[in-house]
C-alpha cells in the first residue's frame, strides 16, 4: 500500500500532465501564451513543481511522471524494476560523498581539484627501476585493462558517485522519501558545487599516459554518458527536492556551461570531436546532453543534425553492423557500447524535435538495423557473434534493446524478454534511458 502522501502525490502527477496534455493540443489565440510558456509559469510555483514532469536531458520526463501513476496503480515491471533500484539506492545512502581531492596523486596542474586517471590499456614494457620508476615505455593492449590504473581513483570514484546521484535522485521521484534527494544533493554539491572538494570544469588530465602525454581526449569518454547521467539527477531534483536549492541548481547550471565551453574550445575536446568511433558520438550526446540541460536549445540541435552525416552515416552499414567496433578484441563490448550513445543521443535529439530513429544513412543504414544486428547474439549467446570478444557479457545489450523496442521496432520488441537481465535487475523501466552495463572499469 502506497503512504498517502505518495498517491496525493501521483493523483496530482496524473492531473498536471493532463492538464498540459490538454493545453498543448489546443490552438491558442494570437495573443495567448503558448503551452510551452503555460507549462514553465506553473512549474515554477514551490507546489507544482513537485508535479510536473522534469526538465531532463536524456530521460523523458512525461515518461517518469506516467511512470509515478502507473506505480501507483501496481504496474508489475515498473514495481519489480524500482524494488531493484531502491536496493541499490538504499547501499548508497551511507557511501560517499566523493570528491576529485579524495587522491593523493597531484596532478601535472599541480591542483587537486583537476579530475585525474591513466590510459586503461597501456603497459609498461620495462621493469621499475630508480632511473626508471615507471617502467617506459608504455604500448597499448587493446581491451587488456592495467590494474595499475586503479591507484588513482578519480575514475572510480566518478562512476560511483555519479550512479548514486542518479540512483538516489530516481529513488525520490519514486517514493517521495526526501532521505534519498538529501543524501543526492550532498554527492552532487560534493563533487561539483563545494569550493573545498568540487572538480574543475575540466578534463585536461584525462587517460594521461606516463612518459607520452599529460592526458588525451579520448578520456572525455569517462564522463561521457554518466555525466547525462548527473544532469538529469540534477534537473529531477529541481522539481522541488528537499535539500536542493536554487542556489544550487544556478551553480551546476554554471559549472556545466563552463564545461561545455571546455569541451568545445580545448585542445582535448577538439580531438576527440575528430574521433570517427564510439568516442565521437558519446563526445555529441555528452554535448548535446549539457546544451539542452543549460537551456542551449540550438546548439543541442545543431550537435544532433550533425551527428547524423559524422556519426550515423559513417558508422552503420547497410546491415547494421558497426565497422568502427568490430575489430577491436572486445567488439560486442563496443557494438553495445556505441549503442549506447546513439540511443541515448537519439533521446536528446527527441528534446530537440528530431527523430535520429527513423533516419537512414546513404548506403541504407539505420539505428534500427543496428541494434537489430546484435539480436542473435543477445537473445541467443556468444555462438551467434561473428567478431572476437574476450570477455562476452550477453546482458550488456539489454538496454539498447529496450530503447529500440520503445521506438517501434518490432524485432526488438520481440526478443526483449530473451535477453538477460543484468547483475541486479533490469532498472530500464524506472530510468528509461541506456547504460553501459559491462563497464570495463568493473568487468575488464
Amino acid at each position: 500500500m502506497l503512504p498517502l502522501s505518495s498517491f496525493r502525490r501521483a493523483v496530482g502527477v496524473f492531473l498536471t500532465v493532463g492538464t498540459m496534455l490538454v493545453v498543448s493540443t489546443a490552438s491558442p489565440a494570437s495573443a495567448a501564451p503558448t503551452s510551452d510558456q503555460t507549462a514553465n509559469s506553473l512549474c515554477s510555483l514551490p507546489v507544482l513543481s513537485q508535479l510536473c514532469p522534469p526538465r531532463t536531458a536524456v530521460l523523458d520526463g512525461d515518461r517518469l511522471a506516467r511512470n509515478r501513476i502507473g506505480l501507483l496503480f501496481g504496474d508489475r515491471a515498473l514495481r519489480t524494476s524500482l524494488n531493484d533500484l531502491l536496493v541499490q539506492a538504499n547501499a548508497a545512502l551511507t557511501k560517499g560523498p566523493w570528491s576529485v581531492m579524495d587522491k593523493t596523486q597531484v596532478p601535472p596542474s599541480g591542483d587537486r581539484h583537476d579530475y585525474l586517471s591513466l590510459a586503461p590499456y597501456y603497459w609498461p614494457t620495462k621493469p621499475q627501476t630508480p632511473d626508471n620508476p615507471q617502467g617506459c615505455p608504455y604500448v597499448n593492449k587493446d581491451g587488456v585493462r592495467n590494474p595499475a590504473t586503479d591507484a588513482i581513483p578519480d575514475k572510480a570514484s566518478r562512476l560511483t558517485a555519479f550512479t548514486a546521484i542518479y540512483q538516489l535522485t530516481l529513488a525520490w521521484y519514486y517514493t517521495g522519501d526526501a532521505k534519498y534527494a538529501k543524501r543526492a544533493a550532498l554527492d552532487l554539491r560534493t563533487w561539483f558545487l563545494d569550493p573545498a572538494t568540487k572538480m574543475n570544469p575540466n578534463m585536461n588530465f584525462a587517460q594521461g599516459i606516463p612518459c607520452q602525454t599529460d592526458g588525451r581526449g579520448i578520456g572525455i569518454i569517462e564522463f561521457s554518458y554518466t555525466f547525462t547521467q548527473v544532469l538529469d539527477a540534477a534537473a529531477i531534483l529541481n522539481t522541488g527536492a528537499p535539500g536542493w536549492t536554487r542556489n544550487d541548481d544556478a551553480t551546476m547550471k554554471a559549472w556545466s556551461k563552463e564545461f561545455l565551453t571546455w569541451l568545445q574550445t580545448s585542445k582535448n575536446g577538439k580531438d576527440e570531436a575528430g574521433q570517427q568511433n564510439n568516442h565521437g558520438t558519446f563526445l555529441d550526446m555528452l554535448m548535446g546532453g549539457i546544451a539542452i540541460y543549460t537551456g542551449q536549445q540550438q546548439v543541442a540541435k545543431d550537435i544532433v543534425e550533425k551527428a547524423k552525416t559524422n556519426r550515423l552515416d559513417k558508422q552503420i552499414a547497410a546491415d547494421g553492423s558497426q565497422p568502427m567496433e568490430a575489430t577491436r578484441t572486445r567488439s560486442y563490448h563496443y557494438f553495445t557500447f556505441n549503442l549506447v550513445a546513439l540511443t541515448r543521443l537519439a533521446q536528446v535529439a527527441k528534446h530537440v524535435g528530431i527523430d535520429l530513429w527513423s533516419y537512414q544513412t546513404p548506403q541504407g543504414g539505420s539505428l534500427v538495423k543496428a541494434v537489430d544486428f546484435i539480436l542473435p547474439a543477445a537473445t541467443g549467446g556468444q555462438s551467434f557473434w561473428p567478431y572476437q570478444e574476450l570477455n562476452f557479457l550477453q546482458y550488456a545489450a539489454k538496454d539498447s534493446v529496450h530503447a529500440a523496442a520503445d521506438a517501434g521496432d518490432k524485432a526488438a520488441k520481440a526478443a526483449l524478454p530473451k535477453v538477460p537481465a543484468p547483475p541486479g535487475g533490469d532498472l530500464y523501466p524506472v530510468r528509461p534511458a541506456a547504460e553501459q552495463l559491462d563497464d570495463i572499469s568493473i568487468t575488464g
